[in-house]
């Protein structure tokens, strides 16, 4: 059965007061690498199919989900019977809404998006050049390259129908040097891998590891460091995903005011800083519209289809908006805005590059990647978490060595009044999150105290 059939097949099943389904089509392709040499390469295919039921009662609309992967015909009619019945379990939903109304999307009737391994057709040489490259200058490549397209095709009991592509694609690499005592990473994101440079790549790989010939133990402290973009990354999607306009009414989040109301419309940084979300942003192409799977604070089934566009987070430095579905937004009395599948961070006027902002630290830090990250202290959004592959001592606007690796405790929120520099922004990719949330476009900034609170024995 094509995704099509799918949806209208369970729709015609259904005897709930109001249906919604979701089919997901992925197609993958990847290869793997180690010691210089690919270790393996695949391509896959995937189906899911989600059901959400509504059921109406007495004392509220009650809501059902149920999903499942490689789903037969005949597998149809019971899926839709558990999702009815998973609602009459559930009693009322807190987010009942009216299901979105619609007809049928441009597209609805496109064959799912799919992938190939011609999409490394440039890469997989390049790739093979630099392998040869680093068997002679006795250097260690690992890494893992990925691109795919997962389409979902959206219909509701309401007539809607809509359908999404979503291509994504994104390689991370690691140097080693051959006794495996010094360490790099980059990273990068993209929608068709075209973009991708791994001649480029491997260069700044080899640099860093040239930086870390000399290594120098420093100890804990607050120092003046350097965030590249994907560092950044690292730490506003954090604080994006804590966003709830829900938590933050029920004053469970750093976005909390007291009296059960939120920070909407408090300055949160001296800076003209701009957050934001954009569906149509060059590059970072993103649904259009509400694709929710599941109830959370963050989103809600019954939204599913709800047209989205750009959203300022934070805008000039002031607290702009949070993530709303109807219903939070009926508590909270602010605007309906949705999560957007993507992030990005703009600082008014600021240009230049992370080599910039080195070039004006006395003496300082330059980190690379972020890993193991995690909240400390929710009302604050204290995050902690360990530096990992690289982190540089900068004496003079210039790198001399490679330090320690250390714990971290900082606050993106902090952060945003804190810094001192900022370059442009740029697309980049997150090393901790970038899995699940792979567009971001972010500057560097320039932090004067960033707290590195212990040192790490993590190598």
């Amino acid at each position: 059965m094509t995704p099509q059939e799918i949806v209208e097949r369970c729709l015609e099943l259904s005897k709930a007061s109001g249906t919604i389904v979701l089919v997901d089509e992925t197609s993958t392709a990847n290869l793997r690498w180690a010691t210089n040499a690919l270790t393996t390469n695949g391509v896959t295919r995937d189906r899911s199919v989600t059901v959400i039921a509504t059921v109406d009662g007495g004392s509220g609309t009650a809501s059902g989900v149920v999903a499942r992967s490689a789903v037969t015909p005949e597998g149809l009619e019971p899926l839709v019977r558990a999702a009815e019945q998973a609602a009459r379990d559930n009693g009322p939903a807190e987010d009942a809404q009216p299901l979105v109304p619609g007809d049928a999307g441009a597209g609805w009737n496109d064959v799912p998006g799919e992938t190939s391994p011609e999409v490394f057709g440039h890469i997989a040489p390049a790739l093979g050049d630099a392998f040869n490259r680093a068997d002679d200058e006795r250097r260690l490549l690992y890494g893992y390259l990925e691109h795919g397209v997962r389409t979902t095709y959206l219909g509701s009991s309401t007539g809607l129908r809509v359908r999404h592509e979503q291509p994504t694609g994104h390689i991370g690499i690691t140097g080693k040097s051959a006794d495996k005592t010094r360490s790099a990473w980059v990273g990068q994101s993209s929608r068709d891998l075209t973009d991708v440079d791994v001649t480029a790549l491997d260069a700044e790989l080899t640099k860093r590891l040239g930086w870390a010939q000399r290594t120098i133990e420093l100890p804990a402290d607050r120092y003046d460091t350097v965030l590249p973009p994907t560092a950044v990354a690292d730490l506003m999607i954090y604080a994006y995903w804590t966003m709830s306009a829900r938590d933050a009414a029920d004053g469970r989040s750093v976005y909390s005011a007291p009296g059960g109301a939120t920070r909407v419309g408090e300055r949160l940084s001296r800076h003209p800083v701009t957050l934001w979300s954009d569906p149509a942003a060059p590059g970072l192409e993103c649904a259009p519209a509400v694709y929710a799977h599941a109830s959370s604070a963050e989103s809600s089934v019954f939204d599913n289809g709800l047209p989205v566009g750009r959203t300022s987070w934070v805008e000039d430095g002031t607290l702009t908006a949070l993530l709303q579905t109807r219903h939070s937004a009926g508590l909270t009395g602010l605007p309906v805005t949705p999560a957007v599948d993507n992030l990005g961070l703009t600082v008014d006027g600021a240009t230049g590059s992370v080599e910039d902002l080195t070039a004006g630290v006395e003496r300082g830090l330059l980190l690379t990647c972020l890993w193991y990250i995690r909240a400390v202290d929710p009302q604050t959004l204290l995050l902690t978490g360990l530096t990992r592959d690289g982190v540089y001592l900068v004496e003079n606007g210039e790198v001399t060595g490679a330090v320690n690796n250390y714990r971290f405790n900082e606050s993106p929120i902090a952060l945003l009044d804190r810094f001192t520099a900022a370059g442009a922004t740029a697309p980049t990719f997150s090393r901790e999150w970038g899995d699940y949330f792979p567009r971001t476009a972010m500057p560097a900034l320039r932090v004067p105290d960033f707290n590195m609170s212990s040192v790490s024995q993590a190598s």
